[in-house]
C-alpha cells in the first residue's frame, strides 16, 4: 500500500469512529471518487481493521462503523493541530468571548493529557515553533474591556436563549439603568455588541447593546421564541463593521489608485462586495452596508490612494483628511 493511500484509510478509519459511521456516498465525496473507488476503500477498511462493524441505516444505506478504541493509539494530534487550538483560544480571548475560550481550553487540555509521553515533548518544540512564526504568542491590537461575569451572563443566555437582565449605560445616560433583553446574537468588532429587543418596548425594534457598558448581567430562568425570520449573518452584513445604522443603509462605491489596487485586492472589505477593474488599472469595489464611521477609520489607513464614489456623506467624511504622507498602505 503506498504512503498516500495509508493516509487515506486512517481518515476513512477516523470518519468511521462517528455515532453513524460512513456510506459509500460519504466517502465519495470526502475523496472526491468514484463508486467503485470506495467499495474498495471500505474492503481495505475491513481488512485492516477486522472491529469494523456494518449495518444499514434507517435511510436504506449500508454504513461501516468502526469504534474508536481500536484506533485510539493512531489518533495523536500533530504540531500543527495543537498550534490551531492554540491560536483558537488566543483568538477567542482577544475578542473578548471568555467562555467560549474557557471551553475550547478545557478541550485542550484533555487532548494534551491523551497524547503519550514519548511524542509530548517533541510536540511541545514543534507547536511554539509554529506559533512564534504565527504571531499568535503575543498578538497586538486594542480591544474593549469586559468583565468575565458579564460574558458568562451573555453567553448562557445566548444558548437557551433566555432573557438577560442588565445595568446598561446608554450614551445618553447619566447612569447604568436596569434592562431586561431578549439576546439574539453577538456582533463582534471594534466594540462588541449585544443583538436583540427590550422586552418593555413594544416597538419589537432590535437594537444594540455595548458589551463594555453592561455593568452587571444576569441570565433569567425565563426563555423566549428565538425569531424565526431573523438571521445574524444576514443582519450582520447589513453594516461594515458591528455597528449599525438604517438610515445610513445603501450602496457604497469605492475606488482604489492603480498603485494600490493590487493590495486593495487582497482585502475583502465585506462580504457581499464585487470588484471591477478599470481600464486604467484602478480597483472599484462596491457593496451595501451602513456604518460610516466605521468606513471612515478604515479608509483613512489608505491616505489618498482611495476615492469614495457614493456615498457623498461617506466621502465629505473621508476626503477631507486624506494623506499623501503614509509610508505604507494595510
Amino acid at each position: 500500500m503506498s504512503f498516500g493511500k495509508a493516509v487515506d484509510l486512517l481518515r476513512l478509519a477516523m470518519m468511521s469512529t462517528g455515532r453513524v459511521g460512513v456510506c459509500l456516498t460519504d466517502i465519495e465525496s470526502e475523496f472526491n471518487c468514484v463508486r467503485r473507488t470506495a467499495q474498495r476503500m471500505v474492503a481495505a477498511l475491513q481488512e485492516v481493521f477486522p472491529a469494523t462493524e456494518h449495518h444499514i441505516g434507517d435511510d436504506g444505506r449500508h454504513y461501516w462503523t468502526l469504534p474508536a478504541r481500536a484506533i485510539a493509539s493512531l489518533l495523536s494530534p500533530s504540531a500543527d493541530e495543537l498550534a490551531a487550538l492554540t491560536s483558537a483560544i488566543a483568538e477567542l480571548d482577544r475578542v473578548g468571548m471568555g467562555p467560549e475560550a474557557t471551553q475550547l481550553r478545557q478541550l485542550d487540555h484533555k487532548v494534551r493529557a491523551l497524547v503519550p509521553p514519548e511524542r509530548g515533548a517533541r510536540l511541545a518544540v514543534d507547536e511554539e515553533a509554529l506559533l512564534e512564526a504565527m504571531g499568535f504568542a503575543a498578538r497586538p491590537g486594542p480591544r474593549a474591556t469586559t468583565t468575565s461575569e458579564v460574558d458568562e451572563a451573555i453567553s448562557q443566555s445566548l444558548k437557551g436563549p433566555f432573557h438577560l437582565e442588565i445595568d446598561y449605560r446608554s450614551r445618553a445616560d447619566a447612569g447604568a439603568q436596569k434592562r431586561t433583553i431578549a439576546p439574539y446574537g453577538l456582533l463582534l468588532g471594534a466594540r462588541r455588541y449585544v443583538v436583540g429587543t427590550d422586552i418593555a418596548k413594544k416597538d419589537g425594534r432590535i437594537r444594540h447593546y455595548r458589551v463594555e457598558d453592561i455593568t452587571t448581567a444576569r441570565t433569567l430562568d425565563s426563555s423566549f421564541p428565538y425569531p424565526s425570520e431573523f438571521n445574524l449573518t444576514s443582519y450582520a452584513q447589513r453594516a461594515f463593521g458591528s455597528f449599525h445604522n438604517e438610515d445610513e443603509y445603501g450602496e457604497i462605491i469605492w475606488r482604489f489608485r492603480p498603485d494600490a489596487a493590487g493590495q486593495a485586492q487582497r482585502f475583502l472589505f465585506h462580504p457581499t462586495q464585487t470588484s471591477d477593474i478599470e481600464e486604467d488599472g484602478s480597483l472599484v469595489v462596491r457593496f451595501n452596508a451602513s456604518g460610516h464611521v466605521e468606513m471612515a477609520w478604515h479608509l483613512y489607513s489608505w491616505g489618498d490612494a482611495v476615492e469614495v464614489i457614493e456615498p457623498a456623506a461617506l466621502a465629505a467624511l473621508v476626503h477631507p483628511y486624506r494623506r499623501a504622507d503614509f509610508p505604507a498602505l494595510p
